[in-house]
């Protein structure tokens, strides 16, 4: 990889990170306990105790994903960074620039 795709991919990375950290936040808010006290009708309370079980899958792909990130931009200038972990074959930039978290390449993501 190049250093200016490089720089390209860790600005893009760090932008991400800034985005999913907010998203995180956001998403922790709607995942409260739906208190009893609330005066909702049954039927509304079973969609607010299901939209948080919606929030709370939603939630931990984000902060998966979070974390994923942080290791890519942990290891983004490391010598082994934007290789195959299955082939060893270089991963393309295309696709790092789409998901700077992959650590296998196309071929390899597909079986």
């Amino acid at each position: 990889m190049k250093a200016d795709e490089r720089q390209q991919l860790k600005s893009k990375i760090i932008e991400l990170i800034a985005q999913y950290e907010k998203d995180v936040i956001s998403t922790e808010a709607m995942t409260e306990p739906v208190k009893p006290e609330n005066s909702l009708g049954r039927i509304s309370r079973m969609d607010a105790i299901n939209n948080k079980a919606v929030m709370e899958v939603s939630l931990r792909n984000k902060k998966s994903k979070l974390s994923k990130l942080k290791a890519a931009l942990a290891n983004i200038d490391k010598e082994g960074f934007g290789i195959c972990s299955s082939c060893r074959n270089v991963i393309q930039a295309g696709r790092l620039m789409y998901m700077p978290e992959s650590t296998k390449c196309v071929r390899c993501a597909g079986r």
